[in-house]
């Protein structure tokens, strides 16, 4: 596990290791235990790879890069491969020879015999970049899921990549102008997904792709490296179905557990982190540790199922309880370190435990993917919900009651309760097939020609994200729209930059290409049976605890940044509604943010959530983007 940086330059350079450096530094919270860099100098380019790496696996061998025999195939890798172990014996067997233990190596000798179809057999989490002298190329690759990230921007002269967008900026002459669709995407979403970053021309590789760069022409194509999975539903009998999933998720949770350091699980008492930290406890010979978060507020502390499942696998639990002051002690350093706005307020708790954590282990194994993978979000069956609506309730009719029925519903709390959803639900209602899109809108959701100035404003926001799915209205839709957007662009970034800002890898389980052809495979029905989310996961596995359990709702890591906002945070807030700051900006409509941010502020109305995401934004815009 590191963080990766690289460039390729037009001309002859001799100072690649400088820039290098330069990049690596910026990313040393990502891999403190070493580094490494290549360089290769011709005639007509210079390129440069480096990482920073934090030891997992093969500690004493596994210094990067790596190169192949003849030194004409170079690697750089961030990540774990759970099936190296495998791929190793295979290619032993047909007489490959290796130097080290490394999971990296195994990349290497792979793509040495079977070239980028290679890729597509590694079962892990990463981002690489390989430089083949034979073809003159350099080939760059992120995983299925896209739980590595990678960034990637080209100039006239120099190509860059990294694995944070710091890497890349600070290697430029001048910031980037701020994307348009960057922009909207965030102000919709509260994150922007791949390919998109907040800078025009910097971009995401996006998950499930490779770069083909032409050394010699200074071009580059990307490629998909696994095709698209097949909708085709199998017949499996449901019992046999959960007899399979039980196995399949086992096998998953022991290939995640090979470390050469100490690991633990995050629990947060949830249906997934139970049983992630359950089949950890199985697997491994001594009792693990599990690490829980809470809060002073009791409305959002759900420690006692953490410690209800801790007591029964006989963990070594670790508790922390947050306060507001735990919060605005570290909220410059999260935020800023995602490089660009991020406005899922998830990430403050997540990285407080992620920093606890590091403490006592080097490696945690999480619950994520798990409501992607197996349909456990409320907004599933909010789309449900929206079919039968949109058959009963006339369009007129809708259209004369929702401004009623949404006013009826608004809270002066910061509470996602029963109100705020119902809220969600009416205001998502759609009769052209586009519910789903404005489900996933957890910012301003169709209100950004409000919020911005014509020249910022994009009226196809989600155009690039139809291609995939253009009228969702099934499960298998809404689960495929998030594995491209919410998942790569939130939840992963969330987690990923929270923990190795602390230097501490994160492992998911539920995240395994061969977990989610299997559940894309199974009838609708036996993810999401009636109201019953995740069915058949929870059927796999509820015979392990106590009658009733999974069954019980969870909020998830909220937060409840509507108080801060009026509280700790809300003289910096204020500076950002000042008439010469917006004016001087020119981004914004002045009236709308005022008056939203105000009504939040006196407690007429919880804008919790549009306020919190337009406070990220002038956070990044203040301390980054002008900085």
């Amino acid at each position: 596990m590191c963080g990766i940086n690289g460039l390729i330059s037009k001309s002859n350079t001799n100072n690649l290791t400088d820039t290098l450096s330069k990049m690596n530094q910026m990313i040393y919270h990502r891999g403190p235990d070493e580094d490494g860099f290549y360089t290769d100098i011709s005639e007509t380019h210079s390129i440069g790879m480096a990482m920073r790496r934090l030891s997992i696996i093969d500690l004493s061998t596994g210094k990067q890069p790596i190169s192949n025999q003849n030194n004409t195939i170079t690697i750089v890798f961030n990540g774990e491969i759970y099936n190296y172990q495998k791929l190793r014996k295979k290619l032993e067997a047909e007489g490959i020879t290796f130097k080290t233990q490394s999971d990296t190596e195994v990349i290497l000798k792979l793509y040495e015999t079977k070239g980028e179809n290679s890729f597509k057999l590694l079962d892990g989490m990463f981002a690489f970049s390989i430089h083949d002298k034979n073809k003159n190329k350099v080939f760059i690759a992120r995983d299925f899921f896209g739980e590595k990230p990678l960034y990637f921007t080209q100039t006239n002269s120099e190509f860059y990549w990294a694995s944070e967008l710091k890497s890349i900026i600070k290697c430029l002459p001048n910031k980037p102008h701020i994307s348009k669709n960057g922009l909207n995407l965030f102000f919709k979403l509260t994150y922007i997904p791949a390919p998109f970053t907040i800078y025009d021309s910097v971009f995401k590789l996006e998950a499930n792709h490779y770069i083909d760069f032409d050394l010699a022409t200074h071009t580059y194509s990307t490629h998909k490296i696994n095709n698209t999975l097949s909708k085709e539903k199998s017949s499996l009998p449901f019992n046999e179905a959960k007899s399979t999933l039980n196995s399949l998720v086992m096998e998953s949770i022991e290939s995640r557990s090979v470390s050469d350091v100490p690991l633990g699980t995050f629990l947060s008492g949830g249906v997934d982190s139970s049983i992630v930290s359950l089949g950890l406890s199985k697997i491994v010979s001594n009792k693990i540790d599990t690490f829980s978060i809470g809060f002073e507020k009791a409305s959002f502390n759900e420690t006692d199922k953490s410690k209800l499942v801790a007591k029964l696998i006989n963990s070594n639990h670790h508790e922390f309880i947050l306060s507001e002051n735990d919060i605005k002690s570290h909220i410059d350093e999260i935020l800023l370190n995602f490089d660009e706005p991020f406005a899922d307020s998830s990430a403050l708790p997540t990285y407080l435990v992620s920093k606890k954590t590091r403490d006592f282990v080097k490696v945690a194994l999480t619950g994520d993917g798990g409501d992607e993978v197996f349909g456990g979000y409320n907004k599933y069956y909010m789309g449900k919900l929206n079919t039968k609506y949109t058959r009963i309730i006339p369009e007129f009719i809708h259209k004369n009651t929702k401004d009623i029925l949404t006013s009826l519903l608004a809270t002066k709390d910061d509470n996602r309760g029963k109100r705020f959803k119902l809220k969600k639900l009416i205001n998502a209602v759609n009769y052209q097939g586009d519910n789903y899109w404005n489900i996933i809108s957890l910012g301003f959701e169709n209100k950004t020609n409000n919020l911005l100035k014509p020249e910022y404003t994009n009226t196809n926001t989600f155009s690039y994200y139809k291609t995939f799915v253009e009228k969702p209205n099934s499960l298998t839709d809404y689960r495929e729209i998030d594995r491209h957007m919410s998942l790569e662009g939130d939840m992963l970034v969330k987690v990923d930059r929270t923990s190795m800002l602390n230097s501490l890898e994160c492992r998911a389980p539920f995240l395994n290409k061969t977990l989610w052809e299997f559940s894309n495979s199974l009838p609708e029905s036996y993810l999401l049976k009636g109201w019953d989310k995740k069915h058949i996961l929870k059927e796999a596995f509820k015979h392990e605890f106590p009658e009733g359990f999974l069954d019980k709702s969870k909020k998830g890591f909220v937060v409840p940044v509507g108080d801060w906002l009026r509280a700790g945070l809300k003289k910096e807030l204020e500076s950002y509604i000042e008439t010469k700051f917006l004016e001087k900006q020119d981004i914004f409509n002045i009236d709308f943010i005022k008056t939203l941010v105000n009504n939040h502020l006196s407690g007429k109305e919880d804008n919790s959530y549009k306020v919190w995401t337009y406070y990220t934004f002038q956070k990044w815009y203040c301390n980054i983007y002008t900085d």
